[in-house]
Order: C-alpha cells, then sequence, then structure tokens
C-alpha cells in the first residue's frame, strides 16, 4: 500500500469534507475506509460477572439499543468476539477464565473494563479473594468507571473505542497489535498457588506505579 492510498489530498479540512459528503461525494483513504467499517462493527462477548453485567444486558434493549452502533451481536463464543467487556467483579477464581476467554478471541480484539470491580477491585479491592484490576493480565483500551456505571456510560465507552478503532494506522510502528508481527496474542492464564495466583501479574501488560516518597 502505497502513500497515496492512505493519504488524504493536502488542502482539504474537514468542513470541506462533510460539505462534499452532502453533495454526494465521499473523499476517504483505504485505511479510514477499512477502519470504518472495523470500528462499526465490533462484535461483543456474551459474557458477564456481577452486577455490571445487568447494565452491559440494558444497554442492548430497546431504550438504548447498541445496536446504533453496530455491536447489537452478541456472540456465544469467544472464536467470534472481538470485544470482550469485563463487567463485574473478577474474583481470583474467575481470573484465569476471563484470560482463557481472551486468549481464545481472535485479534484485532480489544478490552473494555466496566466499572470499578474490574478496574481496580472496587469496594473489594482490601478482599484476598477479589483481583485488583483485570489490567493485570490482559490489555485494557477503555475504562468505565463506576459501581454500577450506567448504559449510557458503556455507550460512551464503545464509542470511545471506535474513536480508536478509527484512528488506527495499517502501517508503521503506530500500527496496532495484529498487524505488528512481533506482537503477543496470548497471555499467560495465571494457576491457583499455595496463597495467591501465579503469576500475580503479567510484567509485559502491568507495571505497579513507582512512589517517589520525601524523606
Amino acid at each position: 500500500m502505497n502513500d497515496q492510498a492512505t493519504t488524504l489530498p493536502e488542502g482539504i479540512s474537514e468542513v470541506d469534507r462533510t460539505e462534499l459528503r452532502r453533495q454526494g461525494i465521499l473523499l476517504t483513504s483505504i485505511e479510514e475506509f477499512y477502519n470504518w467499517g472495523r470500528s462499526n462493527s465490533v462484535w461483543p462477548l456474551q459474557f458477564g460477572l456481577a452486577c455490571c453485567a445487568i447494565e452491559m444486558i440494558a444497554t442492548s434493549m430497546a431504550r438504548y439499543d447498541i445496536a446504533r452502533f453496530g455491536s447489537e451481536v452478541f456472540r456465544p463464543s469467544p472464536r467470534q468476539a472481538d470485544l470482550l467487556i469485563v463487567s463485574g467483579t473478577v474474583t481470583k477464581k474467575m481470573a484465569p477464565q476471563v484470560v482463557r476467554l481472551w486468549n481464545q478471541m481472535p485479534e484485532p480484539k480489544y478490552c473494555i473494563a466496566m466499572g470499578a470491580c474490574a478496574i481496580s477491585g472496587g469496594p473489594f479491592k482490601q478482599g484476598y479473594n477479589v483481583l485488583k484490576g483485570i489490567d493485570r493480565f490482559i490489555p485494557v483500551d477503555i475504562y468505565i468507571p463506576g459501581c454500577p456505571p450506567r448504559p449510557e456510560a458503556l455507550l460512551h465507552g464503545l464509542m470511545a473505542l471506535q474513536e480508536i478503532i478509527r484512528g488506527q494506522k495499517l502501517t508503521g510502528p503506530a500500527a496496532p497489535r495484529h498487524l505488528q508481527p512481533d506482537a503477543t496474542c496470548d497471555y499467560p492464564i495465571p494457576e491457583f498457588g499455595a496463597h495467591d495466583l501465579e503469576p500475580t501479574k503479567n510484567p509485559a501488560v502491568f507495571q505497579p506505579p513507582v512512589i517517589v516518597r520525601k524523606e
């Protein structure tokens, strides 16, 4: 693919492009057209963990109608889905299963951490049996705070994910994971150890913040 196929003509602003669309002229690039199709056909996995899953289900109902965004097809199989919505409390018993589902999903794939529990453990953060964030084991693209977040928040998170997909490049170092030959698509599945999950995190995904204390 050459640069002419992926670069818009110089001097064409977004206002001009919008006006041309009104006249029936579509000015685009292969990259933009490809990402437009992908961003409007994101298929979530039919999978939920706790109370946030009820809000996710409500998002697919007529009042909120996630079908407007091309994501009404909740797939029952991870091999047919490209969006994992981690909706609810991730216990250490369920963490290996979530990572296993993620590994079974084909690339390109994306992850939304929905709710305080999926992001950081929520009100159960100090509990011995709850994972302090699913981003310790798999990469998260969008974080949706709340306990639980409303369906409007999930729709906003989906729109933010669509913006990310539409802005992805097909070539170069900024290309998404599935277009990088050296990027890994599978992540280690934690196992139950004597006192905790082993490993407790995936260093390639999660690095704890460094706190510098003043003496």
